[in-house]
């Protein structure tokens, strides 16, 4: 049996719990996973239509796919969407937590809209964490998806987003020690990706394309076989990693 049909047998036997994946790197992950013969649940916040079109798209290829409304700051919900994947699918394999995160002026920001900003950044991700827990066997996989900017930020206005980045790092090696050969636990950080909210011809693209040796944005697909990598047998024996997709960014 070759490399690829292991791959597709294994993922054939994984479920798949993708948080915020309506659009952009979380969306092309749920398809990448589907494709490879996993069942995927999608949750989204304030973008229904888009969400059904990514649960359309991978039912359409022959995938299966269930898309949950889940809002970060809502704790039952996100144990909702944890218990539903169980629900529709039977079991729990493994978590991907994408996030977004907050810009603003330094000297602008108050407690509350850090408070605000951090929670938001991070609720999701730790509540579903928590609640998959419950449900994952032993072998599990938890991989978040950071960003480059915690290690390098090229612009003004980013000290809170770095610093949100820069914790998910922190959580997964902490995670991952506490957790040992439970669950395997780590950290894609991306570097310029060309999604909706940061396009290959918007304003950053002319501030990061002169810092990136590739010299050009990344297609989110171009992160995809990382984390089939990270989500099959062959990395049993990675956990507690950070790894940058970033055409040598932080190089």
């Amino acid at each position: 049996m070759n490399d690829r049909h292991h791959r597709e047998r294994a993922a054939r036997r994984q479920v798949t719990l993708v948080t915020g994946a309506s659009r952009g790197i979380g969306a092309a992950i749920a398809r990448r996973l589907a494709r490879e013969g996993a069942a995927v649940v999608i949750t989204y916040n304030s973008s229904p239509d888009h969400a059904d079109k990514v649960v359309e798209g991978i039912t359409a290829e022959g995938g299966r796919a269930v898309a949950i409304a889940a809002d970060a700051a809502d704790a039952e919900a996100v144990r909702t969407a944890v218990n539903g994947t169980v629900e529709a699918f039977g079991r729990l394999d493994i978590l991907v937590t994408p996030a977004a995160g907050p810009f603003g002026p330094f000297e602008q920001l108050t407690v509350d809209d850090f408070d605000q900003s951090v929670s938001g950044e991070h609720a999701l991700g730790v509540r579903a964490t928590q609640e998959a827990l419950r449900h994952m066997g032993d072998g599990g996989r938890i991989v978040s998806i950071g960003s480059v900017f915690a290690e390098r930020m090229p612009i003004p206005n980013g000290t809170t987003y770095s610093l949100t980045k820069a914790a998910i790092g922190g959580f997964t090696r902490a995670l991952a020690r506490e957790l040992g050969p439970r669950a395997m636990v780590n950290n894609i950080q991306p570097g310029p990706i060309d999604t909706d909210s940061n396009p290959a011809d918007g304003d950053i693209a002319a501030v990061m394309i002169p810092l990136t040796p590739a010299g050009r944005f990344a297609s989110p697909e171009e992160l995809t076989g990382l984390m089939v990598y990270l989500a099959g047998p062959e990395s049993g024996y990675v956990t507690g990693a950070t790894i940058d997709v970033d055409g040598g960014y932080t190089v």
